[in-house]
Parts: structure tokens; C-alpha cells; sequence
């Protein structure tokens, strides 16, 4: 991630130089410390905060001219949110190139959605994250917070997770899932499905997750155990998309695939249909004739 030389009014990516430095070398804290929720000076910039500005700020830092970058927002290319960041990157990041395949893209910032193509090894994901610490759930009191993390002291949050299994016989979390980091820390993994949890157990790519409010940078480098908190007799499960009247899985309306992670709604005839979050790989699938991966 080279700097390139200063444009007119600012330097490459935005940030200066010494707020770049400085956001590195939480990057690099973080990718050390699995799960740590790592402090940084969050600078201020032309979005409002609670719009992304944490993962902003580390791609900005992240960011070199050679760069290949993909923004979505909650699998769509083409949400407002993820229109606007990325024309964003392209007026401050001169050289830059953004794509909407998952496949081409060395860089992705995304809100609340892993894609659904296996990332490699030469790709980070950066995740907007609105609340990064999930213990906030049970103790108001970050002094007590850290302690508790430095300790994987989780208790509360395991009774938090065992009076939903008394009152609905399930854990009720359907975002936002606990998960337990490289056998230590518990980190909140963004508003991401259930679904997409399961992606960060010891994946190719490196996930950043970034708030700008709260000021928090935590990673999952690559090959890294990531373990959702569950009871022995309680197994994870994802989101089921299973038809209850021909028990068989529901498929995507425009292409078809049966795996992807789908998103409900009712077209212009009042009509229940299901499609894919992710737009880039629903469009993948129907150049493809409509078959899954």
C-alpha cells in the first residue's frame, strides 16, 4: 500500500499522511492481537459518523493506487450508501480502479454483508461496524469491559445467551452474532447475517472491522479460528430458507441459486419472492445459466 504523490487539496486517499500512519499502526495491532479491540484517533470526514466512517477511514489507510476496490451495502453494488463511498475512493484515490466483481476487487468495504464468492488470500474485506463491542449487551461500563475481555471473561454474555434459551427455547440473535476469536477475545462481527458468520472460521482473506464513533479497529487474519458462542446441545444454525409446503430449499427468482443467502420481498403483483443479497454474485449466476457455484 504505497502513497502516491499529494493531489490538489489533499493527499492520496484523502487522510493526511500522519492520520494514515496512525491508522496503520492500529491495523497492525489488531491483525496481532486477533479480536483486540484496538483505539484510534477517528478523524472526521465528509459523511456523518454512523455512516461508515470507521471502515472508511481503514480502507483509506489501506489504500494504494494499484488498488482494485468493491463497495456494497448489504450485498448490493448499487444502494445508496455504496454508490456514494465509492465515487468517494474514486475522487480522492487517483488510479484507483472499482469493480463490482467480487472476484476482481484486492480491497472490498462493505456494510453488513459477506460475499457470498469464497474470498482469497490477496483480498481484504474492511465491515462497517455501528456498536463493535458485545459485551455492551450486559455491562454498561467500558472500564469493566476491557477487564472483562482481557480476562475472556464472558459470563454475563453466556446467562444473556441462556435466558433466550429459556423464554424461546432458542438463541433469538438473528445479527450481530457473538463470536469468540482465536480462542480469546469475543468480537461483535458487524450487523452481518447469521449466514455469513460461518465465512470468518479460518478464511483465506483478511476481515477488518471498523467503528468511527466508538473508535474501535479489531481484525480476523487470515487462517484464524472463529467460533460462534453456543451450547454443546444448542448447535449454530444459520437462516433457513427451507419452503415449508414442499420442504425443499427456496430458490433465487432471477437465477436461481439455491445457496446464496435471499432477501424477501413482494414485487409489483403482490407476488412473495425471494432473490439473492448479493447482487454482483446473482449476476455471476445468470451469466453462468442459473447454477449455483
Amino acid at each position: 500500500m504505497n502513497p502516491s504523490t499529494p493531489t490538489v487539496g489533499h493527499g492520496f486517499g484523502y487522510l493526511d499522511e500522519d492520520a494514515k500512519r496512525e491508522l496503520r499502526r492500529a491495523i497492525f495491532k489488531a491483525v496481532c492481537i486477533p479480536g483486540h479491540q484496538v483505539p484510534y484517533a477517528s478523524r472526521e470526514l465528509p459523511i456523518a459518523r454512523g455512516f461508515g466512517t470507521g471502515a472508511l477511514q481503514v480502507t483509506l489507510a489501506l489504500i494504494g493506487p494499484e488498488e482494485v476496490v468493491k463497495v456494497i451495502d448489504q450485498g448490493s453494488d448499487d444502494s445508496v450508501n455504496a454508490a456514494n463511498l465509492r465515487r468517494f475512493f474514486l475522487a480522492t484515490c487517483p488510479g484507483v480502479r472499482e469493480t463490482r466483481r467480487t472476484r476482481e476487487a484486492t480491497l472490498i468495504q462493505t456494510r453488513h454483508r459477506i460475499p457470498e464468492v469464497p474470498l482469497r488470500a490477496d483480498q481484504i474485506l474492511v465491515l462497517q461496524v455501528p456498536y463493535p463491542d458485545p459485551l455492551v449487551v450486559v455491562e454498561p461500563n467500558e472500564a469493566k469491559r476491557r477487564l472483562m475481555h482481557g480476562r475472556a471473561d464472558y459470563a454475563k454474555l453466556w446467562v444473556k445467551l441462556y435466558e433466550d434459551m429459556v423464554t424461546f427455547s432458542e438463541i433469538t440473535i438473528s445479527h450481530r452474532y457473538p463470536t469468540r476469536i482465536a480462542g480469546h477475545y469475543v468480537i461483535d462481527p458487524s450487523p452481518i447475517p447469521r449466514f455469513d458468520v460461518p465465512k470468518l472460521h479460518r478464511a483465506a482473506c483478511l476481515y477488518f472491522f471498523a467503528a468511527g464513533r466508538e473508535k474501535k479497529i479489531y481484525a480476523v487474519p487470515p487462517n484464524t479460528d472463529a467460533e460462534p458462542l453456543t451450547f454443546e446441545d444448542v448447535p449454530f444454525h444459520v437462516e433457513d430458507f427451507t419452503d415449508p409446503a414442499t420442504g425443499r430449499r427456496r430458490a433465487c427468482a432471477r437465477c436461481g441459486s439455491t445457496t446464496s443467502f435471499l432477501d424477501e420481498f413482494f414485487d409489483a403483483a403482490g407476488r412473495r419472492v425471494f432473490q439473492c443479497s448479493d447482487t454482483a454474485y446473482c449476476d455471476e449466476m445468470l451469466a453462468l445459466g442459473g447454477s449455483d457455484r
